[in-house]
């Protein structure tokens, strides 16, 4: 029929194949002849049944997004599924990689469903800020029932074959020829006979559902979505469905969709889509990596013992390295404790724990690093330490073995060049727990080969990480951007608000903390460490440190913590400290609203993000969203710091940066060139060249 859909003929049974690479999204292009096979199909006696499958990787693993915020093209998904229940004999959808979002609703659409043993099936939507709007709020909960609909939608989490067998969702589940079974599934529906009742039509499981106990779980819910509209609304989309005759909860479905797609949080995470895909592409066309087989790290720590778990976790074999025999039994023990807690929780099976810990080589002697084809440094934070180390490795590596740094401030160019082969070096910024944090900041040094890049980029992606390309400079992108988010704290402190305050705006934004909690949880003594590296002081914070204040893990930081609890209790300590403080330096205190904290912190995180566009730093203002949403807890329903100054207006943000600079003489506040032209013309520049553009409102 095209080359988006075929139709062939399996002993009776209409096979409609759908192949539209790379996981046969559903286009236009597909869905109109996929239509028009349907409805040939339907009254064709040739025909006893039909199955509808695709080829390649994946059954339709989703709609095309970049059609939302479009007109619609007709056919759209909606009618296909119309269509499909209108079809007497039986219909079946046969599944292998993935069924997500509208490729499952295509599912649901057919009679019966025959699942590869590997495959997974899932609504993910509310992840790009939206419900599935093609009646999977309103038909998954016909075939498993309210309450676990309820938890695939909001969460967005595929489940598994058997699961999906287990609850309902598919009615057979095959390990040999998906394809053959799927035709033998079908014939043996038409000798047994129908009628085949179409899943609208199936209300049992419906029947007696607890409303109260639904409306507590979707409760529970909702206080997970920290101010995210999608999640309520697919809640009250599988409410109706209970409550509401098919047709009106089809209705109100599409109505909920609608608002969600024409939404700023919808398109906040949709532009977050699409730039975690863009951020890791190394320029260059068919660059070759370099085979890594074995992994090297430096340093059994917090963070070294987390990358190492990273990549056991990736199924990496690992040579953890260490200066003594009991730092190194300390790193591994701490390993093996972090798994047994997955295993108590659940996640993660005794099996599968003794594997990865299988993955492991311990070590004190850097000779036993000559096999690994990636070394990973995780040491202390000191240049002359890190130095000496990659002075070490670059005697003991083999020849093309990449060297990285974790460093989260240092110049990697300076460690490159302690080395012979500085195009072999780079930065690996991972963020902690470095085995549970996605981001990945790959640090570009100044002689940094291509395909040392592209290498460690597809790295990334097979230990689960997001990865971000950035330059070299203080920070890098995400640390840069932090002291500039930052640099106010003590100074609102100083001038009238409290912790507590300055927190409380930071999570009434979207925040899942302010940064006086985030301290708190991190170390004082971590910052205070650095400072005194640096030559720099902080008045309040030094004056905790010095009282042996260091947050969470004394007990008491910018707040108080009772034995074992990480609830945050206000100490009137710290506020008299903050009060005599202002006494000794002459600041008279006022009253500090929301807005102004929102103003003196998030103002001149986006300023630096600009800066940092000019100076080359990020490739993309899109990499700096990732970087903020994927590392620090940037809201997602707000697309990062740089998407979110469009929306916010960045002709007000200009505004008000020049009234505090005006005001207070400080060059954070300073207005970069390039965020006065994205004022102007809508545009993130990097040099010449137009990188970002944020979308226009959709209308749809």
């Amino acid at each position: 029929m095209s080359s988006s859909v075929s139709v062939a003929n399996e002993n009776g049974v209409a096979v409609i194949t759908v192949d539209n690479p790379p996981v046969n999204a559903l286009s236009f292009h597909v869905r109109k002849p996929l239509y028009e096979a349907l409805t040939a199909l339907r009254d064709d006696p040739a025909a006893s049944a039909i199955v509808i499958a695709c080829a390649g990787r994946t059954f339709v693993a989703g709609a095309d997004i970049t059609e939302f915020g479009k007109p619609v093209e007709q056919p759209e998904l909606r009618a296909i599924i119309t269509l499909l229940e209108t079809i007497a004999k039986p219909t079946v959808a046969a599944i292998h990689g993935t069924a997500l979002g509208g490729g499952l609703e295509l599912a649901l659409g057919c009679h019966f469903r025959v699942v590869d043993a590997g495959a997974k099936l899932g609504l993910p939507e509310v992840k790009l800020g939206l419900l599935p709007g093609g009646g999977g709020t309103v038909r998954l909960p016909r075939l498993i029932g309210a309450a676990k609909a309820l938890g695939m939608i909001v969460s967005g989490s595929p489940i598994s074959a058997g699961e999906a067998k287990a609850v309902g969702l598919a009615d057979a589940v095959v390990d040999t020829d998906l394809l053959a079974e799927a035709v033998r599934f079908a014939h043996e529906m038409v000798y047994r006979g129908g009628p085949f009742l179409p899943v609208r039509d199936r209300d049992d499981r419906l029947a007696g559902t607890d409303l109260g106990a639904l409306d507590r779980q979707a409760a529970d819910l909702a206080k997970k979505a920290r101010g995210l509209d999608a999640p309520l609304a697919c809640a009250e989309a599988v409410r109706n469905a209970i409550t509401l005759p098919f047709d009106a909860a089809l209705a109100a479905e599409r109505e909920l969709f609608q608002k969600l797609v024409s939404g700023d949080q919808s398109r906040a995470q949709r532009h977050l889509f699409f730039a975690e895909r863009e951020a890791a592409k190394i320029p260059g066309k068919d660059l070759q990596t370099r085979r890594i087989e074995r992994v090297g790290i430096i340093g059994a720590g917090t963070m070294g013992g987390g990358i190492a778990m990273a990549f056991a976790n990736g199924g990496l074999p690992v040579t953890l390295l260490e200066t003594s025999e009991e730092a190194l039994r300390r790193g591994l023990a701490t390993i093996e404790k972090n798994y047994t807690v997955s295993v108590s929780r659940g996640s993660l099976s005794e099996e599968a724990k003794q594997q990865r810990l299988g993955l492991f080589k311990g070590s004190t002697d850097y000779a036993d690093l000559v096999d690994c084809d990636l070394i990973i440094e995780a040491v202390f934070e000191d240049m002359a330490v890190k130095k000496e180390v990659f002075g070490r490795l670059d005697a003991v590596a083999r020849p093309g073995a990449i060297l990285a740094t974790n460093t989260s401030y240092l110049d990697v160019n300076e460690i490159a060049a302690s080395t012979s082969r500085p195009q072999d070096v780079l930065g690996m910024h991972f963020f902690s727990p470095a085995n549970v944090m996605k981001l990945l900041e790959i640090v570009r040094a100044e002689k940094t080969a291509p395909e040392v890049l592209a290498t460690v980029a597809d790295l990334a992606r097979r230990i689960g990480k997001i990865a971000v390309v950035v330059g070299v400079c203080q920070g890098f992108v995400g640390n840069r951007m932090l002291s500039a988010r930052g640099a106010e704290n003590e100074a609102l402190l100083l001038e009238g608000a409290t912790p507590s305050q300055v927190d409380g705006a930071f999570t009434d934004f979207g925040w899942p903390m302010g940064p006086f909690q985030m301290g708190d949880l991190a170390g004082l003594d971590i910052g205070w460490r650095n400072r005194k590296a640096r030559g720099q002081k902080a008045v309040i914070a030094d004056a905790l440190c010095e009282e042996g204040h260091f947050g969470q893990k004394t007990g008491r930081g910018w707040y108080r913590y009772e034995t074992g609890s990480r609830e945050t209790i206000a100490d009137p300590d710290v506020e008299a400290l903050i009060r005599a403080k202002a006494a000794e330096l002459g600041i008279a205190r006022r009253e500090i609203g929301a807005e102004e904290i929102l103003e003196r912190t998030l103002y001149p995180l986006v300023n630096e993000g600009a800066k940092i566009l000019e100076e080359g730093i990020a490739a993309r203002a899109s990499d700096i969203d990732v970087v903020w949403v994927d590392g620090y807890g940037f809201p997602i329903g707000k697309g990062g710091p740089m998407f979110w100054a469009g929306v916010a207006g960045a002709a007000k943000i200009v505004e008000r940066l020049e009234h505090w600079h005006e005001r207070t003489g400080r060059p954070i506040f300073e207005p970069a060139p390039a965020l006065r032209r994205f004022a102007e013309t809508g545009a993130w520049e990097v040099g010449d060249a137009r990188q970002f553009v944020i979308p226009a409102r959709s209308e749809a």
